[in-house]
């Protein structure tokens, strides 16, 4: 049997699974605060894996994700630990915001410090009481207000055999090698040599269910990777493939744009993407690709300023391939019960 894991002075011993509330600092109306942590703990040793939501407050899908897996019922015969945190930023999940309240960005704030900012003293907490227990880490994203994401993982991939079958495990076709932020989650816990994947799907303060399924999924690929449990994933019929650079494509003009391709279209450079147009119909322009690849993020919003980003674009040479992978990939999805 492996040991007793301690979080905030709650001791939860193997082959239990117990909430702590991770105490933040308090709301200013002299309410109470606390960071939501489930923690389930094997009697077997394993890997530690965490797997954390709402690091931006209004990326909601992540809480839906972690709640269907905390429900699912093989976790509770798991390798090793696993600790589930559906909010991080409980101040921006109450306010609907992707900030703090003091409008710092907490994913900018890693490692943090105890006498620092409140975003820092947020990530000093994490650091200590969580992420160097954790040997894995998954960190759930969304796109932005009116902004949508294509499922995707996100990873450092240089020189990274191991995050390299993490992300493969993981399952979903397109992965994209990006480099580490400052202040980023996935800097601090690199510096700590832990593996961190961060998956982006969906829009923020939207539910999404192809994105939450493939959230669901996703997890439970890695954790069979790792050796966490015993089910092993049934053969795709489509391949993970990795893209080593993006490219956003900004509007020529202002005005109203009407989009005429969804999420996972393959592209050619040249291919049409959407048009703008001037409000009263007097002038038209168009909108197309400067690259070949697959569209994995988008505008919801159909009004653009010059400038303004408006589609994302993975850059692959097999994009047409791709795109097939990532239709098969979304009808195996709707197939699934969850």
């Amino acid at each position: 049997m492996q040991e007793a894991i301690t979080i905030a002075g709650n001791v939860i011993q193997p082959g239990t699974r117990k909430s702590v509330d991770l105490p933040i600092p308090d709301f200013y109306t002299h309410a109470s605060a606390s960071m939501p942590v489930h923690v389930i703990h094997g009697n077997k040793p394993g890997p530690c894996l965490l797997v954390c939501a709402a690091i931006h407050g209004d990326e909601i899908n992540g809480v839906e994700i972690i709640r269907r897996l905390l429900k699912h019922k093989t976790v509770n015969n798991l390798k090793g630990t696993l600790i589930a945190i559906p909010i991080v930023n409980v101040f921006g999940f109450v306010s609907q915001s992707r900030y703090l309240p003091d409008r710092r960005d907490l994913n900018r704030s890693f490692p943090g410090s105890k006498k620092g900012s409140m975003a820092s003293r947020l990530a000093n907490i994490l650091m200590e009481e969580i992420v160097e227990k954790c040997t894995h880490i998954i960190d759930l994203h969304t796109g932005a207000v009116a902004r949508n994401n294509l499922p995707q993982i996100r990873a450092y991939l240089k020189d990274n055999k191991e995050k390299e079958e993490l992300a493969r495990a993981f399952g979903v076709p397109v992965v994209i090698h990006t480099e580490l932020r400052d202040g980023s989650l996935r800097e601090a816990a690199g510096d700590l040599n832990i593996p961190v994947l961060l998956y982006e799907a969906g829009e923020a303060l939207r539910f999404d269910e192809v994105a939450i399924r493939a959230g669901v999924r996703g997890i439970m690929g890695v954790m069979s990777h790792l050796g966490m449990r015993q089910k092993k994933r049934k053969k795709t019929g489509y391949d993970t493939v990795i893209s080593a650079d993006t490219q956003w494509i900004r509007a020529p003009e202002s005005g109203i744009m009407r989009s005429i391709i969804p999420l996972g279209t393959s592209v050619k450079k040249g291919d049409l993407l959407a048009y703008i147009n001037d409000p009263l119909g007097e002038i038209e322009t168009e909108v197309r690709s400067s690259v070949f690849g697959i569209v994995i993020g988008k505008t919801n919003l159909p009004l653009a300023h010059e400038g303004d980003a408006i589609f994302h674009i993975a850059k692959y040479q097999e994009a047409e391939e791709i795109s097939g992978y990532i239709e098969t990939y979304n009808e195996e999805l709707g197939s699934l019960n969850m």
